[in-house]
């Protein structure tokens, strides 16, 4: 295509206010996002009603300063495109609405946009030369997919959680080891300081489903372990917790990968999603990736938690294939992946 294209993107699934400017699905020129953190740690998670209130007050000065940062007036942008799914339905409506209206007031298409579509093209943005197809483990706080991602937009799902997501795990077990909320990163952080092989969890498979997962189990050994050493009146040693249950569900996760990959003869693997910012699941799965010959693909950190850069890049190649939403266009929290 000769003419550049530009999306001016937003992102309102969860607690992180986002928009971003993205030039041909690759190149960022803004990424801006205003997180929640901070208010939601008060109350040991989200709070959805908190959530859809503070991206009403935050929505239109972070596009303004998107729009600003990038050099880029709104009449430059060639389509705007938005996640409508999956998340929290509260926080959905208020980007929607937004991009709905944005759209509307300029004359411009308006590009509905998965949210773990947008995970995964992430990739795109700092690999410039993976294109599909492609193996991609999604990794977040509410999804756990292993996927082969057969063009822009096309997926097929391998294997899925059939109870918590890996992040949920992470959080949970935070919780119960006194970190509070978000759970992922002071897990991750923890774990640095502890010995993962000081407590044996378990590494759970679903049987007749190989590429399938499931932490519900580990999640509940580790709770019953700790509720083990209160009633023996043994100290627990929180490092090697943290540590123990992150190495369980790293193996899980690259042991499937890595299966994945020599079942359906993909050389090319990627990670997605807010847990692939873990430090010992990208240090693991760029090892096995080496060990088993195949290219390892991962975004930075800040391109791995929610943001609307990721948005922008999935929202380009939609715009491309012609993917449009009307003003009639609605919140679908529960929304699947490959699913219109």
């Amino acid at each position: 295509m000769d003419k550049d294209i530009f999306i001016l993107a937003i992102e309102s699934s969860c607690d992180e206010t986002a928009a971003a400017v993205v030039k041909n699905g690759r190149e960022v020129l803004s990424n801006v996002i205003y997180s929640q953190i901070d208010i939601h740690t008060l109350y040991g998670g989200v709070v959805p009603e908190i959530a859809s209130r503070c991206h009403i007050e935050k929505i239109n000065p972070v596009i303004r300063k998107a729009l600003s940062d990038a050099g880029k007036t709104l009449e430059e942008m060639d389509a705007v495109a938005v996640t409508y799914g999956p998340g929290l339905v509260g926080a959905l409506l208020v980007g929607v609405a937004e991009a709905k209206a944005i759209a509307y007031a300029a004359g411009k298409p308006l590009v509905p946009v998965h949210h773990i579509e947008g995970h995964i093209s992430a990739n795109y943005i700092e690999n410039k030369d993976l294109e599909p197809p492609f193996l991609c483990m999604v990794v977040s706080g509410g999804h756990t997919h292993l996927v082969i991602v057969r063009d822009y937009g096309e997926y097929e799902i391998l294997g899925r959680t059939h109870d918590d997501a890996a992040g949920e795990a992470f959080d949970k077990v935070a919780r119960a080891i006194g970190l509070g909320y978000p759970g992922g990163p002071k897990v991750d952080k923890l774990a640095k300081e502890g010995n993962p092989d000081a407590i044996s969890f378990p590494r759970a498979h679903v049987s007749g489903s190989p590429l399938d997962f499931s932490f519900s189990g580990v999640k509940s050994a580790v709770l019953n372990y700790l509720n083990g050493c209160r009633m023996k009146g043994i100290e627990v040693n929180r490092a090697d917790v943290a540590a123990s249950f992150q190495k369980s569900v790293v193996d899980v996760i690259v042991d499937h990968t890595m299966k994945a990959a020599q079942m359906y003869h993909i050389s090319k693997v990627a990670l997605a999603g807010g847990v692939a910012s873990n430090s010992a699941l990208r240090s693991a799965m760029e090892q096995a990736c080496r060990e088993n010959g195949c290219s390892f693909y991962r975004p930075s950190p800040i391109l791995c938690t929610d943001n609307a850069a990721m948005i922008g890049a999935a929202g380009y190649y939609d715009y491309l294939k012609g993917v449009r939403g009307g003003l009639d266009l609605n919140a679908v929290p529960g929304l699947k992946l490959g699913q219109r």
